[in-house]
């Protein structure tokens, strides 16, 4: 599966896609991809990962970069379709600490709801999810 990038906004997300592998070869890409989405205005992310066959240090390193640059901006960046491989990185990496896995974009749309109603930014139709 050859490395893309694709996103979209839905419900007041941008959802971006990533399918094939994200490494070393791939990482730069990555990064200048995701800098033009949230230098374009995009404050909360949700990555979906459900095309991602293979991912290195390098590339949760750029994950890692965007996601800080995001919370700078008061930003947020959750992911969905975590694969069971990749799902196991983030775990052992330890960066289920930082970074939220939703089962669905359904969750994570929820989430991001909800977060906004807590914070007084919200759109008046919050909804829990689990």
């Amino acid at each position: 599966m050859e490395f893309a990038v694709a996103h979209r906004e839905e419900q007041g997300l941008t959802v971006v896609t990533i399918s094939g592998e994200i490494d070393v070869f791939t990482s730069p890409r990555l990064r200048e991809l995701l800098l033009e989405i949230i230098d374009t205005g995009a404050a909360h992310l949700v990555v979906d990962l459900g095309e991602v066959t293979f991912l290195d240090s390098t590339g949760l390193g750029v994950l890692v970069g965007i996601y800080h640059r995001l919370r700078a901006r008061d930003g947020s960046m959750s992911f969905v379709g975590v694969n069971d491989r990749v799902r196991r990185v983030f775990h052992v990496t330890q960066l289920t600490k930082i970074f939220v896995l939703h089962h669905s974009l359904e969750d994570a749309i929820a989430a991001h709801e909800a977060a906004a109603a807590q914070s007084g930014g919200g759109t008046g139709n919050s909804r829990t999810g689990g």
